[in-house]
């Protein structure tokens, strides 16, 4: 699939195995070293990504950019660790955001989008690029797997407080 889409032109490629830090697993060396022998376009991936030697086995199995959203939100100094350590343009920052009470306010997800963090997403956007992300990939689990189009309030809050490129996710089809 990986190669089909790099010959129709696409210009990066995710990896995310969402429950990994669920189950307390790495599972995508394998599939990142498989893909990068025949394409080349950024790939960036993640999922499990506890600490610098995880990210670092990623991106020597090919990977350009990690992702990264349960072990920041418990330890938010690790995305100063592997900026320093790889560079702010390889630090991907997923988050995860839930509606709160039907308001216009959100909070970060964590555990595949099944636990609450108590942490306000734009509080947290603005934390993340202090210390140091280079991206940010932006879910909305109230809109993930209904194809009923994005969070447009969602999107347009963060897009007020985000100044690195900010990727959104959640309701295409």
């Amino acid at each position: 699939a990986a190669l089909k889409y790099y010959m129709n032109g696409i210009d990066e490629i995710f990896y995310l195995d969402s429950v990994a830090s669920l189950y307390g697993r790495n599972s995508l060396y394998e599939v990142l070293r498989k893909t990068s022998k025949d394409i080349f376009i950024p790939l960036t991936a993640g999922g499990g990504i506890r600490n610098v030697s995880d990210a670092r086995k990623l991106l020597a199995s090919g990977a350009d950019k990690i992702v990264v959203n349960t072990a920041c939100l418990n330890r938010p100094e690790l995305i100063s660790e592997l900026s320093q350590t790889f560079g702010e343009q390889c630090v991907v920052i997923s988050i995860q955001a839930r509606r709160r009470n039907n308001l216009k306010e959100w909070e970060c997800m964590k555990e595949a989008g099944r636990e609450r963090s108590g942490i306000d997403v734009f509080e947290w956007i603005k934390k993340v690029q202090d210390l140091g992300a280079g991206e940010i990939l932006l879910t909305s689990v109230d809109q993930d797997g209904t194809c009923l189009g994005p969070d447009e309030d969602l999107n347009n809050l963060a897009s007020e407080v985000t100044r690195i490129p900010l990727v959104v996710g959640g309701g295409f089809n």
